[in-house]
């Protein structure tokens, strides 16, 4: 069995995880414990805690209660949200991510042989939404003067945007 620290490694992917490692400490009083850190990084990776419980081999009441215990509770008092009640474990990642902990993907791709010289697409983020990866980007198309191209001109279908 893979250990603590190569349990849902996918995390870091998406969380700046030392950043909220750290914030956690700090509402914690001390630094976070391994599994503390590896519950974390389960509810991080869209796991729920059955799922978490499911994938250590661990017991599912035994998860919830540690998440209830540590985990739920350093969220609520970094966030300033002691008093608001989770009702779904999906809550914490949604906090966490409306405080700015989830990372942005701000990848610069050259789109050379499919659209005119010096396009460039900037993907500013990648996520997962209703079984669909879903792509937001910023597409830049140089052309050669403003007043060839008019709004007008351009036809926009608004079903192919959604």
């Amino acid at each position: 069995m893979a250990s603590a620290n190569e349990q849902f490694t996918q995390a870091a992917n998406h969380w700046d995880l030392e950043t909220l490692y750290a914030d956690l400490a700090s509402a914690k009083g001390k630094r976070l414990t391994p599994v503390e850190k590896l519950h974390l990084r389960g509810l991080l990776c869209g796991y729920s805690p059955a799922e978490i419980a499911e994938k250590l081999g661990k017991d599912v009441k035994g998860v919830e209660t540690d998440l209830c215990a540590t985990i739920y509770r350093y969220v609520k008092s970094l966030l300033d949200k002691c008093n608001e009640k989770i009702g779904n474990w999906r809550n914490i990642t949604e906090w966490l991510e409306d405080a700015g902990y989830k990372t942005q993907s701000n990848a610069q791709v050259p789109v050379n042989s499919l659209l005119p010289g010096n396009s460039v697409v900037n993907i500013t983020n990648i996520t997962i939404d209703n079984n669909q990866i879903v792509f937001l980007i910023n597409l830049r198309i140089p052309t050669s003067k403003l007043s060839e191209v008019s709004i007008q001109d351009i036809n926009i279908d608004d079903s192919a945007a959604k």
